[in-house]
């Protein structure tokens, strides 16, 4: 009895409550949002349950791992995930024109969503192992190679939204890891020069006739899109303007729980995943998007928290990482809802339907209580 009672404290010891109770908050939320965005409690709602409970059961059995033991394995998952990238290059699954997957008779899986945690976790071990020294350019560039070479392979199936993600979580830990701002410089000259460019030149670039190299041809309209989405209303600017309507139409208070016009009647399109932010938003309006966008931060800031006081520089960077990459889920999903940035498939945290999203989310989380509960790493 005595043994059962420590296991039990131990594995409640193994969760980070402030943040539990963020997360079980966003849960309700999100089931709540389901419900409306489905009509009912129809499959896809039992089965958005089913994913919490998954994910919430892998969080838990992240939390009780020790930072030691997940710095050790970070190397031997980074590698096995490009392995499985390498393996959807010549073995992998077309769905609607994209290579994303791998069948492995009994399961379908999505090798690029491991990469969203295997880099961040690869980059955080390379630099805990040259904490001791000081880093040069070359440290850097190491880095630089350990992000660039998953981001490359996950762009080629193509897949510009999971990509995205893992560049911005890897560079938060090159960044954090002490990367010097003033390198940074050149870069936003060149985003910002390239951007300004791309507005100014807008009629001419996106004409049907021009090869933009370095983008498919459905990304490119997408951009082209989100710059001037009336340009096809009915087609590929269909998307941005419907969820436009469904964000503007709920005004300050909102329509109502299930009262939302434009979810209800079928004109937001993939209303249960990537545009799950316009149906919340319709229904609950100004205020009640404010709300979610407040509970959103407060979770970035616990792990943020986190961050700030772990005792270790892998911990620190890894948390870092963790925090940061939610903030970017949600700050991308909601611009692409808003019409603020191009339609890239980027699910809404803890809201939109789907296992594997949420299975990455929780051990995020996972790790972020991993960081928080356990003692210093000892080499």
């Amino acid at each position: 009895m005595r043994l059962v009672l420590l296991t039990v404290r131990r594995m409640l010891g193994a969760l980070d409550w402030p943040l539990l109770i963020l997360l079980i908050i966003m849960a309700v939320v999100g089931m709540a949002t389901m419900h409306s965005a489905v009509g009912n409690t129809d499959w896809r709602f039992a089965d958005q349950f089913r994913n919490f409970m998954v994910a919430f059961a892998v969080m838990w059995a992240v939390a009780m791992l020790r930072p030691a033991f997940i710095m050790r394995t970070a190397p031997y998952f980074y590698v096995f995930g490009l392995a499985l990238l390498l393996a959807v290059m010549y073995f992998g699954v077309t769905s609607k024109g994209a290579t994303r997957w791998l069948d492995l008779g009994f399961i379908r899986i999505q090798p690029s969503e491991m990469m969203k945690i295997a880099v961040p976790l690869m980059l955080a071990w390379y630099f805990q192992r040259h904490a001791a020294s000081t880093m040069r350019v070359r440290d850097f560039l190491v880095a630089g190679v350990l992000l660039l070479g998953p981001a490359a392979l996950i762009i080629d199936q193509p897949d510009l939204g999971t990509a995205l993600l893992v560049l911005a979580s890897g560079f938060c830990v090159i960044y954090f890891g002490g990367l010097s701002f003033k390198l940074l410089v050149p870069v936003i000259l060149v985003v910002t020069v390239s951007l300004g460019a791309l507005i100014y030149y807008e009629d001419q670039i996106c004409q049907p006739g021009v090869d933009w190299v370095v983008l498919h041809d459905y990304q490119k309209y997408r951009v082209c899109v989100l710059l001037n989405p009336g340009s096809d209303p009915l087609g590929k600017g269909f998307h941005t303007i419907q969820s436009m309507i469904a964000v503007g139409s709920g005004g300050i208070y909102g329509k109502g729980y299930m009262l939302g016009t434009q979810s209800h009647l079928d004109f937001i399109p993939e209303r249960t995943t990537d545009f799950i932010f316009a149906v919340y938003a319709e229904e609950f309006g100004l205020y009640g998007s404010v709300m979610l966008l407040i509970l959103y931060g407060l979770i970035v800031v616990r792990g943020l928290t986190i961050t700030i006081r772990a005792p270790t520089q892998f911990g620190r960077l890894l948390a870092g990482a963790m925090s940061m990459m939610m903030f970017v889920y949600v700050f991308v999903n909601v611009g692409m809802v808003t019409g603020v940035l191009p339609v890239v498939g980027v699910p809404l945290p803890f809201m939109s339907y789907g296992g594997t999203a949420l299975m990455t989310l929780g051990i995020a989380c996972g790790l972020l209580m991993s960081v928080s509960r356990h003692q210093p790493l000892k080499d």
